[in-house]
């Protein structure tokens, strides 16, 4: 079977839209008469808002390379639909172990809860390079992306992983800088350079 990306990319945009919406759902209003009133209460959640804002930038950028890889796609084959699927399994869970972090950021067990969050984006990262290795083995590109194109993409991809890796590592012993390696691969994704290709295949 094979199949242009319409419909892959129709529900693919569902599920990133879920997966962004139910990250607010965890931030929970203060309760009415808590010692120390509202103010106090609000900014007690901080670690909420943190969590919540990291989560949400990085399903953003996650939704925006999901969006680039596919137009560089000429056709859908069954393997690609079944890695996609796989993929969106991991955005799908990723308002849990913010749900974790914003939980435990500010207590004692913050090490384990960067770990967890940190090894998240681990097998995340995993799964996108599953979708990018099916769409290399089943020549699924269009003619005008390059070959430096897919070399470029191939090395962001295998980076990802290791760098994800040692950001869990670090939580276990500095979660802050841990969380901060982590969010630091958002450079990566975002310049990643998919645009360059897509609008060059336009001017073909």
């Amino acid at each position: 079977m094979a199949e242009g990306t319409a419909r892959v990319e129709a529900f693919s945009d569902g599920v990133f839209a879920i997966a962004i919406t139910l990250l607010i759902l965890e931030i929970r209003a203060p309760e009415a008469g808590a010692a120390g009133g509202l103010w106090a209460g609000l900014r007690a959640l901080w670690p909420s808002y943190v969590a919540f804002l990291l989560s949400f930038f990085v399903i953003l950028v996650m939704w925006v390379n999901h969006h680039e890889l596919m137009r560089l796609v000429r056709v859908v084959t069954y393997p690609l639909l079944f890695a996609n699927g796989l993929l969106l399994l991991t955005v799908t869970f990723v308002p849990f172990p913010t749900a974790v972090l914003a939980q435990h950021l500010a207590t004692s067990e913050a090490k384990v809860a960067v770990a967890f969050y940190c090894g998240t984006f681990v097998v995340n990262s995993l799964a996108w390079g599953l979708v990018f290795s099916t769409m290399v083995r089943g020549r699924l590109f269009h003619a005008g992306v390059d070959a430096g194109t897919i070399q470029r993409v191939r090395r962001a991809y295998l980076a990802g992983p290791l760098v994800y890796v040692v950001a869990t590592l670090v939580a276990l012993r500095q979660p802050l800088l841990g969380l901060a390696l982590n969010a630091s691969l958002w450079l990566l994704w975002i310049r990643l350079g998919y645009r360059e290709t897509a609008e060059g295949r336009r001017s073909l």
